[in-house]
């Protein structure tokens, strides 16, 4: 059974933070800044510069 922090696409934040960085060069430090309470701020962000939707971005952010 999974362990429910790992549907958390915000679950390690600081480490996946820096895999985006790596894997999308286009992101600056604005669009994957976040505060507790802004998840919907951070996805619009995240999302509108890689041209994706809301459940894209939540999944790249899972997943990565």
């Amino acid at each position: 059974m999974s362990d429910m922090k790992d549907l958390d696409p915000l679950h390690k934040w600081p480490e996946k933070r820096k895999r985006l960085k790596r894997k999308y060069p286009d992101l600056t430090d604005n669009d994957l800044s976040y505060e507790v309470g802004e998840e919907d701020r951070l996805f619009g962000r995240i999302g509108k510069r890689l041209g994706k939707n809301r459940k894209e971005t939540r999944n790249i952010i899972r997943d990565i």
